[in-house]
């Protein structure tokens, strides 16, 4: 059983082709967004993040989804030039996915399945979930979506 991300290539917010392979060696913390939710200026916390430690081997990988109360209405383009203004967002965005139900993404069903991630069985509770990944592409660890980025926790974690 391949319980890598690796595995996954998706399609990201311009349609070009994003492979988790190009990220061996990193760790990866994937999140689910969204543009009018009450978490939304975590895209602060994430991008201040992601310039922080994006030279020593971590990213922020972001999956735009309207699962929740519909606050991710918008195109991929509208999605890009909101993060773009409003946050800066310069980590890389994927196209805007399914994160739960019967439409489920494959790298989503990845995350939040035991028996395809080796870890544990989870389900995205609202926008900003994140989902940590090691340097092997294992999930490690998931983290609710009130947690900030920036939270002490997280911050070891990517230290260590």
């Amino acid at each position: 059983m391949n319980t890598s991300i690796y595995q996954y290539v998706v399609a990201d917010i311009n349609g070009d082709d994003f492979d988790f392979s190009s990220l061996k060696g990193k760790k990866i913390m994937v999140v689910n967004t969204a543009s009018k939710c009450g978490l939304t200026p975590q895209y602060k916390k994430l991008q201040a993040l992601y310039d922080r430690f994006k030279d020593s081997g971590f990213v922020v990988i972001g999956f735009p989804s309207n699962n929740f109360l519909w606050q991710e209405p918008g195109t991929n383009e509208d999605i890009n030039t909101f993060c773009e203004k409003n946050y800066g967002v310069s980590f890389p965005m994927m196209s805007k996915i399914n994160v739960k139900g019967s439409k489920k993404h494959p790298v989503y069903q990845f995350l939040t399945q035991k028996n395809k991630n080796g870890l544990r069985d989870s389900s995205v509770s609202w926008n900003f979930q994140k989902y940590l990944i090691d340097e092997e592409g294992q999930l490690v660890d998931v983290v609710g979506p009130r947690t900030q980025p920036d939270d002490e926790k997280i911050l070891n974690w990517i230290k260590s």
